[in-house]
């Protein structure tokens, strides 16, 4: 039987693509030899479960150490009571045991202790009987709060220093978030599980090869690796919905056009991933990182600060700077998200701006956009939902709604940037029956209050967009966003402007 590409819980080497452990965590060994007690810390679905038990599994069968990876999950229901939280923690331990370890690694009966003291008690029991070191992975940890979080790091800190015979000689905790709050300076490290490298990514669709003969094509895989960039859900449900879905058959190899169809079905059906990272954008803190990334703007943050701290854990933004979303498919739910309201309310037809050749009418959806704008924009403005980016998230929705269907609108926005770039690709069959690519591009500015006039830099900055697009001319839309500005039906209209680079561009003021 085929192996398959697995988005649901953790995999397993017999019946999903995986990759192995040593080459996503290859510090461990090196730590658990050290007797080393450390964090592994990573956003949801990244394979912390699967890492942790392939890991668990190869140090048992090794014969030098008894590994056991388990869930602390189970505790999150039992609130500030210690005592049922920690007594959950065991059960998990037992069951976990019972299941993965030969009979004489297994623990012995729990010894009677105070609340306080029953893990501490009961982990040093079963370290004195085993016959080899305990290495443990406290999977999930941080989804314990309060006083038995706190109760679990401070009786693990009071065993610490008896780790060589009397309590487990190297031990992990693993969850989303490091540890920064708590009390636990005993760890050696923190490491966080990254995502795939393009050679992994590689490896895993090279799987489904080796195991169909379907082959991606190089487009393909490129594509892949550029819009998950390495992030394991993604790219799993990526090649999923690609091979189950789309359902491509096994003779034929997979193509960039079906890589392009499976990220826009990801999208449209919002998977229990991508919902939970929706679901984030409206938490305060979030806003306040996200707001000015999709505006462009430059972050004003004290020294410090955790918020960025706190979206890197998420992995809703890039581990490393620029601030930036995390990948294009992520850059792209944000936007969708944010500008859903917009959509829902754009009465025009899609229909209406396809032409009879199938090329899109763009003049047609500038023209649509004016009226629009001219009676909603000042109130949707208002709203104060991401009022950084609140014309642009208009103009997305509209555009989104008018392309729907029929094409692809690719976004691009960062921190700093000062824009944000739109490239519309419509796809339409030609009169000589041959499939062409129509490609627009709109480049996205913001006119604020003590800021210059941004219609030269965002002409030069167009310009090098469409260099970098191969296009010959381009919509620039400047959003006059000052106070005491005149009213919106005089201050937006469409005329025609000439860039550094000699192009004639299509200048909308709004």
């Amino acid at each position: 039987m085929s192996r398959r590409f697995n988005t649901g819980g953790p995999c397993r080497p017999a019946y999903d693509h995986l990759i192995p452990a040593a080459s996503r965590l290859p510090e461990v060994p090196r730590l658990i030899d050290q007797q080393g007690y450390f964090v592994v810390h990573a956003p949801q679905q990244t394979g912390k479960t699967t890492t942790l038990l392939a890991l668990a599994r190869e140090l048992t069968a090794g014969g030098r150490y008894a590994a056991l990876r388990f869930s602390c999950e189970t505790g999150r229901a039992c609130g500030d009571d210690i005592g049922a939280a920690t007594r959950t923690v065991l059960d998990a331990i037992r069951t976990e045991a019972e299941d993965l370890l030969p009979a004489e690694l297994r623990p012995p009966a729990w010894p009677a202790a105070s609340e306080g003291t029953l893990l501490v008690a009961a982990l040093r029991a079963w370290a004195q009987v085993c016959p080899r070191p305990l290495v443990l992975f406290f999977d999930e940890f941080d989804t314990l709060r309060g006083q038995p979080l706190i109760s679990l790091l401070s009786q693990l800190r009071d065993g610490y220093t008896g780790r060589a015979d009397d309590f487990p000689s190297s031990l992990a905790l693993c969850g989303v978030h490091d540890v920064r709050d708590y009390p636990f300076n005993i760890k050696l490290e923190s490491l966080r599980l990254g995502d795939f490298t393009p050679d992994e990514v590689r490896e895993l669709y090279g799987q489904h090869t080796a195991d169909t003969g379907q082959k991606f094509t190089p487009a393909a895989l490129d594509r892949a690796v550029e819009l998950t960039a390495g992030q394991p859900w993604l790219v799993n449900a990526l090649a999923r919905e690609v091979v189950e879905e789309i359902a491509v058959p096994a003779t034929e190899p997979i193509t960039v056009e079906h890589v392009e169809e499976a990220k826009e079905r990801l999208i449209l059906a919002r998977a229990t991933h991508l919902d939970s990272l929706a679901a984030r954008l409206a938490e305060p803190r979030v806003r306040r990182i996200l707001g000015p990334v999709l505006a462009g703007d430059v972050l004003t943050i004290e020294p410090y600060d955790d918020d960025i701290t706190y979206l890197r854990d998420l992995g809703l933004i890039a581990p490393t700077p620029p601030v930036r979303v995390a990948n294009p498919i992520y850059s792209e739910v944000v936007a969708r998200v944010l500008a859903s309201r917009i959509q829902e309310s754009v009465t025009a037809d899609p229909r209406s701006f396809i032409r009879p050749d199938g090329t899109f009418d763009l003049p047609r959806m500038l023209d649509e956009f004016v009226d629009f704008w001219t009676e909603h924009g000042d109130f949707l403005v208002s709203g104060g939902y991401y009022d950084e980016a609140a014309p642009q998230l208009i103009l997305m929705g509209f555009l989104q709604r008018v392309v729907n269907g029929g094409g692809y609108v690719d976004r691009e926005y960062g921190v700093g940037s000062g824009r944000i770039d739109l490239l519309i690709r419509w796809p339409y069959t030609g009169g000589d029956s041959t499939r062409h690519v129509q490609r627009e591009a709109l480049e996205l500015k913001v006119w604020r209050a003590g800021r210059p006039d941004p219609l030269r830099a965002g002409l030069t900055q167009l310009d090098r967009y469409l260099d970098r697009l191969g296009l010959p001319t381009g919509v620039l839309v400047v959003f006059d966003q000052r106070p005491n500005t005149p009213d919106i039906t005089e201050r937006t209209a469409i005329t025609s402007t000439t860039s550094p680079a000699g192009r004639t561009i299509t200048l909308l003021r709004a």
